[in-house]
C-alpha cells in the first residue's frame, strides 16, 4: 500500500484545468535557517490522502536539488548515495540530453543551472485566489524562516484556447500508478508498479530503486526534472505555412508531426479528419494504442506523442520501463492566431517529468526516443516538434502512393534551463528540519 499521506500532492496529482502555477527558486545562505524552513514547509505542503477534497487540486511542492541538500547540511555518505545524475545536475548532463547549441547551459536563464538554485517551490491551482492563499502560506513559512532568499519566479497560466503554446491541446496523458487511488487516462494501459514514480517500493521490474540513505529521507519521495522550454511560435507556423499547400495541408501536417490534431484528438482514432468532440473527451481521447498501426499510415513512428510514449509498438527495451508522469505549464503572452512574425516575446512550457529512475526514464526517453531515431529505425531523425534540431533535419511519414520527407527542420524548442531535483515525502522534510551538525 502506498503511504499516501507522506507522498506529495505534486508527485501523483494531475495537473488541473485550467490552472494558474507558479516556480520559486530558493538559495539557502543560512543552513540553521534552511532547515527551519523544511520544518514549516511541512505544514505548508499537501500530502496525495484524499484525493476527493475539494482542494485537492491546489497544492504546493517543494524540491531540493543536489547543492540544496549540500546547503542544509546532509552527510556527505548520504549525498554519495543519490542518483549519479542527480549528483551530477541537469547542466552537466546537458550533452546526452540534447541541450546543445542555443540549449546548451551557457545561455540558460540564471540562475538555472547554477549551484544557486537550492529549492524549488511549485504552486498549482484551478484559480487565481486558491493560488495566491497557497503561495501567502510558503511566503510566510519562507519570512519567518529568514537567511533564504527567493532568487527568481515563473508564473504560469492556461492560455485562452485551453492549449498549448503551438496550439494542440495539453495535459491528456497520465499513466495510473498502482496504489493511488487517481485513474490514468487510458484505460488500455494497465497501473504501472509504485516504484516507477515513488522511492521505496518495487517497480517494474520487481526490485526495489536504488534508495538514498538513510531510509527516512528517501522513501516516499521521487525525482523531478524540471525544464523550462521556449517555443518559437511563429517558427513554427511559418514552417508549416512553407512546407503546405492549404491551411487544410497546414492542419494535417501539424497533426502528423504531433500525432495528435489540434483539438487532442488523436491520429490513431481519426487519421484523415479532425474531431474536436472527441478531442475534448477525457474518456476517449487517449484511449488507444499503435498495435494496428505498426507501419505508421495512421500516427507517424516519427510524430511527437509516438515518440515519447510508443505504448505497444515494439521497439528496444520495454517501454513501460521508461514511461514518466509529465505535466507542463504555460508562460507568456499568447502570439495571436495567423501571426507569422517573432514578436520577441518569451513564451513556452514550464514542464515537470516525475519518476523513480532519472537515467532509464527522463534521460533515456530525452535521448534514445527524442533525440534518436535508430529505435523505431528512422535514423538520425529526431523528433520534429520537441527534438533538437538545427536547420538540417528531416521529417517523414508514410503515405500512399509514397511517403512524403520534408527537409530543414529549426528548432522549434530551446531549452531555457532546467534542475534535477528530489521532492521527499513529507517525513523526509521533518528529518531534513531536524538535521544536527
Amino acid at each position: 500500500m502506498l503511504e499516501l499521506d507522506d507522498i506529495q500532492s505534486g508527485v501523483l496529482r494531475p495537473r488541473p484545468s485550467p490552472y494558474v502555477a507558479t516556480y520559486i527558486l530558493l538559495r539557502i545562505d543560512d543552513r540553521r535557517a534552511g532547515r527551519e524552513l523544511m520544518g514549516r514547509l511541512g505544514s505548508v505542503v499537501a500530502s496525495a490522502a484524499h484525493p476527493e477534497s475539494p482542494t485537492a487540486d491546489c497544492w504546493v511542492s517543494v524540491a531540493l536539488t543536489y547543492h540544496g541538500l549540500e546547503a542544509l547540511g546532509v552527510p556527505q555518505d548520504s549525498l554519495d548515495s543519490f542518483a549519479w545524475e542527480f549528483r551530477q545536475g541537469m547542466a552537466a548532463r546537458a550533452s546526452a540530453l540534447g541541450d546543445v547549441g542555443e540549449s546548451s547551459p551557457e545561455h540558460w536563464e540564471p540562475p538555472l543551472g547554477t549551484r544557486d538554485v537550492h529549492v524549488v517551490l511549485t504552486a498549482l491551482s484551478p484559480d487565481r485566489v486558491q493560488l495566491e492563499a497557497a503561495l501567502a502560506r510558503a511566503h510566510k513559512a519562507l519570512r519567518e524562516s529568514g537567511g533564504v532568499k527567493a532568487i527568481w519566479r515563473q508564473d504560469c497560466h492556461s492560455l485562452s484556447t485551453g492549449k498549448e503554446p503551438f496550439g494542440f491541446r495539453d495535459g491528456i496523458s497520465h499513466p495510473a500508478v498502482e496504489g493511488s487511488g487517481i485513474p490514468g487516462s487510458n484505460p488500455r494501459e494497465e497501473p504501472l508498479k509504485a516504484g516507477e514514480f515513488v522511492l521505496g517500493y518495487p517497480d517494474e521490474t520487481g526490485s526495489l530503486p536504488p534508495m538514498p540513505r538513510p531510509d527516512v529521507l528517501g522513501r516516499n519521495g521521487t525525482y523531478v526534472a524540471f525544464r523550462k522550454l521556449h517555443q518559437r511560435v511563429a517558427a513554427f507556423r511559418q514552417y508549416l505555412k512553407n512546407n503546405s499547400s492549404s491551411p487544410e495541408d497546414e492542419e494535417s501536417l501539424a497533426a502528423k508531426m504531433m500525432g495528435r490534431w489540434r483539438s487532442g484528438a488523436p491520429l490513431a482514432l481519426c487519421p484523415h479528419h479532425d474531431a474536436p468532440d472527441l478531442g475534448a473527451d477525457p474518456r476517449r481521447n487517449n484511449d488507444f494504442r499503435y498495435a494496428d498501426d505498426p507501419t505508421g499510415y495512421k500516427t507517424p513512428p516519427s510524430s511527437h506523442v509516438r515518440r515519447a510514449n510508443p505504448r505497444d509498438a515494439s521497439v528496444a527495451g520495454v517501454v513501460r520501463l521508461h514511461r514518466m508522469i509529465r505535466r507542463g505549464t504555460a508562460y507568456g503572452p499568447e502570439l495571436p492566431e495567423g501571426v507569422l512574425d517573432d514578436d520577441g516575446a518569451d513564451r513556452g512550457l514550464m514542464f515537470a517529468f516525475i519518476g523513480a529512475h532519472l537515467g532509464r526514464q527522463f534521460e533515456f526517453v530525452q535521448s534514445e526516443w527524442l533525440n534518436g531515431g535508430e529505435f523505431l529505425g528512422l535514423g538520425e531523425a529526431k523528433d520534429p516538434i520537441a527534438g533538437a534540431n538545427d536547420g538540417t533535419g528531416v521529417f517523414s511519414f508514410p503515405r500512399r502512393p509514397i511517403p512524403r520527407r520534408l527537409r530543414g527542420l529549426p528548432q522549434f524548442v530551446v531549452t531555457r534551463g532546467g534542475e534535477y531535483c528530489l521532492m521527499p515525502g513529507l517525513r523526509a522534510l521533518r528529518w531534513l528540519a531536524d538535521l544536527r551538525t
